[in-house]
C-alpha cells in the first residue's frame, strides 16, 4: 500500500521514483494466522499488483505435519481473495522458480501468490520431509551425510565454493550499486524541477514533520459533563 501511495503522490512524468515491488517469504503457519488472511484480503481487494508472497509448503510444522491441524486448500483460498497463483511443482527447479517471477512481474491487476511445493530437510536422509527438520538440529553424523548428498566435502565446515562470494559481489552487490546511483541522479534531477515533493520525500527519509504539522490538532476543554467518543468531531 505504501508503495503505491508513494508512486500515485510523487510520481511525475518522466520520474518513476517509487516503482518498487514487495516479496515475503511464507510458509504454512503464517498462512495459519488470521493476520496473515486479514492483510491477502486487503491485498486482494486493493488490486496491490506490487506485492508477492512465496509460500514455501513443505506440509511441515514445528508441531508435526499440518494434516493434522491444517487441511484447508490454500490456492483456493487466495484465488477467491482475488490474487493471481502461480505454481511451482519443484522448488529446486529454478527453471520454473523463473518462470513464477515472471509470471507476477507481468501480472499488473492482482497480487500474486507463488506456491512452492518443498521438501523440508532435503538432503538429510534421516530428517527429510520430517518435523524434526523443523525444530531439531540435524545433528553432526546427519549433517555429513546431507553434505555428502549435495556434494559437499563432509569434513569442511563453513565452506562457501569458489566464486559464490565473487558472484553475490559482481552481480548482485554492483546491481545494486548501480541502482541505488541511478536513483540518486534521477531524485537530484527530480528535485530542480518539483522542489516541493522532493522535500516531503527528504522529511518521509529522515523521519521529520513538516512545519506547521500540528496547527489543526483540535482542543477539547475539560467539561464536568463530559462528551461520548461516539460523538462526531463538529460536537467536541
Amino acid at each position: 500500500m505504501a508503495g503505491k501511495w508513494l508512486a500515485a503522490t510523487y510520481n511525475k512524468p518522466d520520474f518513476d521514483l517509487f516503482d518498487f515491488n514487495v516479496y515475503a517469504l511464507c510458509g504454512e503457519g503464517c498462512l495459519m494466522e488470521g493476520v496473515g488472511s486479514e492483510a491477502a484480503s486487503l491485498a486482494g481487494h486493493l488490486k496491490l499488483s506490487n506485492l508477492c508472497w512465496i509460500f514455501d509448503n513443505n506440509n511441515v510444522t514445528i508441531d508435526g505435519h499440518t494434516d493434522i491441524t491444517f487441511t484447508e486448500d490454500v490456492v483456493a483460498r487466495f484465488k477467491a481473495y482475488g490474487w493471481h497463483v502461480a505454481e511451482v511443482a519443484n522448488a529446486n527447479d529454478l527453471g520454473q522458480v523463473a518462470a513464477a517471477y515472471t509470471e507476477f512481474l507481468s501480472t499488473d491487476d492482482r497480487p500474486t501468490l507463488i506456491h512452492v511445493r518443498s521438501h523440508i530437510g532435503y538432503g538429510s536422509p534421516e530428517k527429510h520431509d520430517t518435523p524434526a527438520a523443523h525444530g531439531e538440529p540435524l545433528g553432526p553424523d546427519e549433517v555429513r551425510r546431507t553434505k555428502a548428498f549435495l556434494g559437499f566435502d563432509p569434513d569442511k565446515f563453513f565452506v562457501a565454493p569458489d566464486g559464490v562470494r565473487q558472484h553475490f559481489t559482481t552481480h548482485m552487490g554492483q546491481r545494486g550499486a548501480d541502482a541505488r546511483a541511478r536513483w540518486e541522479a534521477l531524485f537530484a534531477d527530480y528535485a530542480k524541477k518539483h522542489p516541493g515533493e522532493a522535500k516531503q520525500i527528504e522529511q518521509i527519509r529522515d523521519r521529520e514533520l513538516p512545519d506547521g504539522w500540528d496547527s489543526d490538532i483540535p482542543e477539547f476543554p475539560p467539561d464536568a459533563k463530559g462528551i461520548a467518543t461516539r460523538e462526531p468531531p463538529a460536537r467536541r
